[in-house]
């Protein structure tokens, strides 16, 4: 895979860190600038996007994006990590437990509600991560956060081993804890619960399709170039010579440069504006403000 600059769609495999798919990325590239947009567990299988050089500079608005995921929640059982790699905590029978009363509880974690991290996350507490300090024997307990399910879809269910398994796909805002989804689950039907698989299907609008393990027989996944992952994540303005060149070096333009009023910029908003030159090329990421096209990050031309 040659240096360049671009995204990757990754098709994480269990066993393993999204930190150990960057540095394989770097080590493939021989780039240093590698980084990933949204961790997953090592559990966790599926589409992890990883940016390559300039393409890092994009990774905090991919992280943004809504998710979607293919799990299996195992009701009947909490363990100390709300998930399939922690310590059995309690367990209880579900016998009967129908699907009536699940469907039921799962249109509760539909909408927007405070959802609470699980104590074994990345979530920093006074500068430090929650799970080393769970893992120092710590009692950690996370304040909730504002968190949005577009969709819950129960696909089927399955009595294993005293245990209710349940197969569903979730789409969610971006900072979702399915985890969490499960366990919180369990504690309403009064079973406990927590989560055996994970399968992230989609990033935004990158979906698994497309995703590639970085030793398929194939090859590793093709580069998304900076332009095409632009043109599918933000709304995409052009503009050509000086205006262009200002924004490459990061001076503000007049809004009215870009032409076009149908598509508005951002004013303040999480999204920025892609820029894109008469060839193709990024050229940045802008806002408006105060009648001024303002550049948030800049991409000097290929070459």
């Amino acid at each position: 895979m040659p240096a360049t600059d671009g995204l990757l769609v990754v098709d994480k495999p269990a066993g393993i860190t999204s930190h150990d798919v960057v540095a394989r990325v770097r080590r493939l590239t021989g780039q240093r600038r590698v980084g990933h947009a949204g961790t997953l567990d090592p559990m966790a299988t599926g589409v992890l996007i990883v940016g390559v050089g300039k393409a890092t500079r994009l990774l905090g608005y991919l992280s943004g994006c809504d998710k979607e995921y293919a799990a299996i929640i195992r009701l009947g059982m909490t363990t100390s990590t709300d998930d399939a790699d922690g310590e059995p905590v309690r367990r209880a029978g579900v016998e009967r437990l129908s699907e009536t009363a699940v469907r039921e509880a799962l249109t509760r974690f539909v909408g927007e509600f405070d959802q609470r991290p699980p104590a074994f996350s990345a979530v920093k507490v006074a500068g430090r991560r929650a799970y080393a300090r769970a893992r120092a024997g710590e009692d950690v307990v996370l304040p909730a956060r504002r968190v949005r399910v577009d969709r819950i879809e129960l696909r089927g269910s399955q009595r294993t081993d005293g245990f209710l398994d349940l197969d569903v796909t979730i789409a969610c805002s971006a900072g979702t804890y399915i985890r969490s989804l499960a366990r919180d689950l369990g504690e309403l039907l009064g079973v406990g619960g927590h989560l055996a698989a994970l399968r992230r299907t989609r990033v935004g609008a990158f979906t698994i399709d497309e995703a590639r393990t970085l030793d398929a027989p194939a090859g590793p996944p093709s580069m998304v170039s900076l332009a095409d992952a632009a043109r599918r994540v933000f709304v995409v303005r052009e503009v050509a010579g000086p205006a262009a060149d200002a924004l490459r070096h990061g001076r503000r333009i007049p809004a009215a440069a870009l032409g076009d009023p149908a598509v508005e910029l951002t004013s303040g908003g999480p999204q920025p504006v892609a820029v894109l030159d008469p060839e193709g090329a990024l050229v940045a990421l802008v806002t408006e403000r105060d009648g001024l096209v303002v550049p948030v990050a800049v991409f000097e031309p290929p070459g």
